[in-house]
Formats: C-alpha cells, structure tokens, sequence
C-alpha cells in the first residue's frame, strides 16, 4: 500500500517573519518543496502539450482569481512576459509583506508607478499629488502625462483641508509618497481615505478615486499603507527590499480587482522584471528586510540624534525623533509587525545659511564626504547595506525646477542620508570630519 503523502504545514500557523523567509514554496501551488532555496528559472518561453492547452494557458492569464482553490492551482506558463515561476514566488512573498492580496512585479520602480497610475487614470483625467514627490514621479506627471490628457495638481497633504481642494470632478487617483523623498514628510493615510470615501460616496463605481502610496521609504516592514486606506501600494525594489544594490525592479501591490489590469499592463507596456532580477530578491533582500531594517533604525536613531546637537546643522529630520513636526502621526502610522513604532532608516538634514549659501555649504560636505569618509559613500539611491548620502537639490530632484523645490518643501541646503549597517560611531565620525571643513 502507497505511503499517503504528508500534507506540508500550512505558513499562515506561522509569524510573518517567518514566511517571508520560508515563503510559500512548500505547497500545492509550487512544486519546490525538495528546494531550499527557491530556484531561479532562465526559460524564456514553456512547452506545451498540447494547443488546448496552450489556449488555456492564455484564457486563464491576468484573469481576477477570487476562488482559493484556483489561485492554488499550478499556473500554465506560456512566455516569460506574462509570467514565469521566479517572478511569481516573489510576488507572492511581497503581497505578504504589504498585507496585500495581489502583487505585480516590474523592471523598475518607475514602471511600477506608470502602471498604477496607468490603470487608475485615462485621457481627460486629473490626479491630485502631495507636493512633494521623487523627481522621475514629478516628471512623469508634468511632462508626459499633459501629451495624453492627464493633468496633475500639487498640494500639501499635510495642510488641513488642502487635500479636498485638490480634487475634482475628473480627479481619478491621489498620489502620495509617505514618507516622502527627500524630506520624509508624512501624509495621513487614513485621513486621505475618509477625503477620497466622501467622494466616492456620490460616484459610480467606474469613476470612484483611487489612492495610491508610494512605500519605498518606509519598507512594508515599517508601514502597510493597505491596511490604513490605500487601494494600491508600490515600491521600488531596488531600495530596501533588495537590500544590497545589485538588482533593480518595481511592484504594485493591492487587491485582486487589479491584478488583471497590471498583469495585462506589464504584458503590453513590457517592463517586466527579468527571473535574474527577481531571484536575488526573493533569496536575499525579501528575508532579511526586518534584520536589516531593525539594525537600520537604531543607528538613524544614533546619527539623527548627533546631527541634532551639531552647530552647523539649522534642522534635522527624522520620523523617530520627538522634535519630528509629525512624531505623533509617525508613532501612529508607522508600526512594524508586531506594532512597534518603525521610523525607518532615512535621515534628512539642513545645514545652516540662506538657500543660496546652504546650497553651497551642502555640496561642499557632500565633497567631502565623497573624499575622505569610509563609511559613507556618495550615491543616489538607498536603502542598501552601505551608508549612502546625496544631495537631492542638485541630483535626485534636479528635474525641479529650484523655485519649485523650495515651494515643495526640498531645501536646496537639504543633505539626504540612508543609514547603513555600519557601526554608528564610525558613520558619526565620517560626518563630524566633513562637517568640520564646511
């Protein structure tokens, strides 16, 4: 008599942590349970059995799947850009990480926003944004959506009232970073959700406002926007949650209700991340998010608190500290699994002087820094294991204009810092020597 296969442990009897570690590898929907590690698919197309099979393969891609029971079910694969089982095991754990139902993983973040925004907004439509947003998201909004119809008003979400202003009869999508790039200002979620539910309460389905968080900062292990009101999530995965520099991508995350649309999106635009892309993710960066970004904070918690007491510094900003304008709504919306309060690993910092002479000073520290410090490197991007500085007047948001930048809140003396695994001391040594030659 055949030995009855024993049924593997169901993950959802298990913490996060946990699975995102272990993830979902071990049952019916992936055949790996032999592997430790999940392995890293190079097909670029899939054999079929058979043109009925074939044709269900495509029937079946990017359709809303409610049933659990399907969504467990082997997937047929047909071509890589549709889908392929290395993308789809790190969809799978990223959905978890965001408390979300459905994920969709794209070559870049800036993908990943085109596409949310993309399903959300058509020709004719208006989208109200905080004001102050990555450089390459104001530039999409203001250069390339205009050329099809799509209009765009910025406003400061934090201001009472200024969010509802912003709205229109056209209005289709809010756009939010929380916190935001460069200077981790925080927009109330859940605040945004009531604004958008008033006027959706008086709106066909098909015209409702949809709310969309850009999480890169906080990491899924500090904030699931989901969880406070949003209707979709994205991230570039080249930040945090690769955690080393060595891949690029973006996702989307929400419900079901619009995986199809950013399955099919992915599939006609093409920014699809490749298998390569996506194993070092799932392998190395999803696992490892919370260890990483735990260390991370204590040691923003440390840097923050020298940059404080320096006497060349007029401000600094850092969600964890209690001088934090919004260290209240910080302590409220920013929790990680177990609702501990997560301020993340993003310091941001003003030297003294009027614009023009901080704008100067900055680049002058940021010089040395990039000349004699050790632990601090000059780079744009963040989130990896190494202290990264830069200067986000000049770099990061050189797309706005300077006028701009000041009225959206982007000092030009701004210096934006992530917080590495470095030893604390050594990174405060770093900044003490270069601030001392400014």
């Amino acid at each position: 008599m055949a030995k009855k296969k024993a049924k593997p442990p169901s993950p959802d009897a298990y913490s996060i942590h946990s699975q995102l570690i272990h993830g979902r590898s071990r049952d019916e929907h992936w055949d790996y349970r032999h592997h430790v590690v999940p392995p890293l698919s190079s097909s670029s197309t899939y054999r079929l059995e058979g043109a009925s099979r074939g044709a269900r393969g495509f029937a079946e891609f990017a359709q809303e799947q409610h049933d659990p029971e399907k969504r467990r079910k082997a997937p047929i694969y047909i071509y890589d850009r549709l889908a392929e089982p290395t993308r789809d095991m790190l969809e799978e754990a990223l959905a978890l990480s965001e408390q979300g139902q459905a994920c969709v993983t794209f070559a870049t973040g800036m993908a990943a926003i085109a596409a949310a925004l993309g399903i959300c907004v058509f020709s004719g439509h208006h989208i109200a944004a905080h004001r102050t947003i990555y450089g390459s998201t104001y530039s999409l909004m203001t250069q390339w959506f205009p050329k099809l119809k799509i209009s765009t008003t910025f406003a400061d979400f934090t201001r009472p009232g200024a969010l509802e202003r912003a709205l229109r009869p056209t209005t289709r999508a809010i756009y939010l970073e929380s916190p935001a790039n460069p200077n981790l200002q925080l927009v109330d979620i859940a605040a945004a959700r009531r604004a958008a539910d008033a006027v959706n309460a008086k709106r066909r389905e098909r015209d409702r406002i949809r709310i969309v968080v850009d999480n890169t900062f906080a990491t899924p292990f500090c904030q699931r926007p989901l969880t406070l009101g949003a209707d979709l999530v994205v991230h570039s995965l080249t930040k945090n949650i690769c955690g080393f520099g060595t891949d690029m991508g973006g996702a989307a995350i929400g419900s079901y209700r619009d995986q199809s649309a950013l399955l099919s999106y992915r599939k006609d635009f093409g920014g699809v991340l490749s298998p390569k892309g996506a194993w070092p993710i799932l392998v190395h960066g999803v696992p490892t998010l919370s260890l990483r970004v735990r260390h991370q904070e204590r040691t923003a918690h440390e840097v923050a608190g020298f940059l404080e007491q320096h006497p060349a510094i007029a401000r600094v900003l850092y969600p964890g500290l209690p001088t934090f304008p919004q260290y209240e709504l910080a302590r409220r919306q920013m929790v990680d699994y177990d609702g501990n309060f997560a301020p993340g690993n993003m310091v941001y910092f003003i030297v003294k002087g009027p614009h023009a002479k901080a704008r100067a000073r900055a680049e002058r520290l940021i010089d040395r820094l990039a000349r004699d410090a050790y632990t601090i490197t000059l780079a744009v991007s963040l989130g990896q294991v190494r202290t990264l500085v830069e200067h986000p007047s000049s770099m990061t948001h050189s797309s706005v204009p300077l006028d701009k930048q000041v009225k959206e809140g982007i000092d030009p003396g701004g210096v934006r810092i992530s917080i590495g695994l470095e030893d604390p001391r050594d990174l405060i040594q770093d900044l003490r020597k270069a601030l001392a030659g400014i």
